[in-house]
């Protein structure tokens, strides 16, 4: 599967200078927030692969202007064809705003979360806009990491991290892979990272391990 990961700032050579090939053999398309919504439904549109997206801390807009075509994944394990995605996007908090939250906040939400979590047998992607404390993050509290990430890291172990926030031309700060101690491969998709995740990386669909959700598959999939 080929994933488009996209975050932070538009790409000029798939929109100003966009051409069809560009986004030929994309499977989906991911973004990490803070992005225009007319990026966003430009992508979906002219392409044929559908856009998932979390909000950065400046996507105030997407209230009143949605990115239309495109889905939200925000608090809740999405399954895309067998890949399982959850989406945790806003920042840490360092003034007001609709996608700032503080340590305890993001740690309700992922709490409320562990339901589908181990509904879906856990997850295979952790899609943020701001990456986890001690992992690409910074130390100025507009561009710090999540501590509450890392228990999500180690327990469930997914495969890969993709968060945006630490722009490219932030220098040394941005980092666009790192490994994380779970073993997770961390992500920072600022403008644009194309990641290929072979099939043995996700369970097929319906076949996460999960008794009443491969059940609830297998039933949906004999009704289509």
């Amino acid at each position: 599967m080929k994933i488009l990961c996209i975050a932070d700032e538009e790409n000029r050579g798939l929109w100003d200078h966009f051409q069809k090939e560009k986004l030929e053999g994309i499977d989906l398309i991911l973004s990490a927030g803070d992005l225009s919504s007319d990026y966003l439904q430009f992508l979906v549109t002219m392409g044929r692969a559908p856009l998932l997206y979390v909000h950065g801390n400046h996507d105030e807009s997407y209230s009143f202007k949605p990115p239309l075509g495109c889905e939200s994944v925000e608090d809740r394990v999405y399954d895309f064809k067998g890949l399982r995605i959850l989406g945790l996007g806003g920042a840490p908090w360092y003034k007001p705003g609709s996608f700032m939250y503080s340590e305890d906040e993001m740690k309700r939400r992922i709490n409320k979360v562990k339901k589908d979590i181990l509904l879906k047998n856990g997850f295979d992607i952790l899609l943020t806009h701001s990456p986890v404390r001690g992992y690409g993050d910074m130390e100025d509290p507009a561009h710090r990491g999540f501590c509450a990430f890392e228990e999500l890291l180690q327990k469930y172990k997914p495969k890969y991290m993709i968060h945006g926030h630490v722009h490219g031309n932030y220098g040394s700060a941005f980092k666009r892979e790192l490994q994380h101690s779970s073993g997770t491969r961390i992500i920072n998709a600022y403008d644009k990272f194309v990641l290929d995740i072979e099939e043995h990386e996700y369970p097929r669909e319906g076949k996460t391990g999960s008794l009443l959700y491969d059940l609830y598959k297998q039933m949906k999939g004999k009704k289509e």
